[in-house]
């Protein structure tokens, strides 16, 4: 099984390198959405358990907005598309028209929309680098509290994840000061888990 806490400097460059392409992939299709330029800082890694690395992310009484997938295929596991709630409004508002005002449920739907695709965008970039078949679900959203999502995720799957992947990668835009922050957290099955570091001949 793979020790979490004792990845080599070879399987984090490993990890870097699938975060590169899909934070790459992510970009683009956020560039093609919203018919503007998008570029993506260097992403930044984080692994360990769930509960350690969300609470990396943001205080437990912060406001964020979740989607969640489910993927079959070759792999298995979940996925959490993570945004602080300013960023989440950036990007709704950016999917928008400026001179419409839209119903919060419409901007939920487009935002929950957006983050199926960027989700997709690094799930078939691991697939595309592994070889493998990558299927998604229908996403699911909340917006509520770091700790209030921490709390169902654990209780639909349990906090038995010895090892998630995070991604933390930030959008540029041309038009914009500051960048849009979003995070992809891979919760692979442990049998996927092991599928990925043996495809990339990390397995010890």
């Amino acid at each position: 099984m793979i020790d979490a806490k004792r990845l080599s400097a070879i399987q984090m460059d490993a990890l870097k390198e699938v975060a590169n392409i899909g934070s790459g992939h992510a970009a683009t299709s956020l560039s093609q959405l919203l018919g503007k330029k998008v570029m993506v800082r260097v992403p930044k890694i984080l692994t360990g358990t769930l509960n350690d690395v969300i609470m990396k992310i943001a205080d437990p009484d912060d406001i964020v907005a979740s989607v969640l997938l489910y993927f079959l295929g070759d792999l298995t596991g979940r996925t959490l598309l993570l945004y602080p709630y300013e960023d989440a409004q950036t990007l709704a508002d950016l999917l928008i028209f400026q001179d419409r005002v839209e119903p919060k449920e419409l901007q939920e739907s487009l935002l929950k929309e957006v983050s199926n695709i960027l989700s997709c965008s690094y799930m078939n970039a691991l697939g595309e680098l592994l070889g493998l078949l990558v299927l998604p679900s229908v996403p699911g959203m909340i917006v509520d509290m770091v700790g209030a999502v921490l709390s169902s995720v654990i209780i639909e799957f349990g906090q038995d994840k010895d090892f998630i992947f995070c991604v933390e990668t930030e959008f540029d835009f041309t038009d914009s000061e500051r960048p849009l922050r979003a995070y992809f957290i891979l919760l692979p099955d442990s049998a996927s888990l092991e599928i990925i570091f043996k495809k990339l001949n990390l397995t010890e």
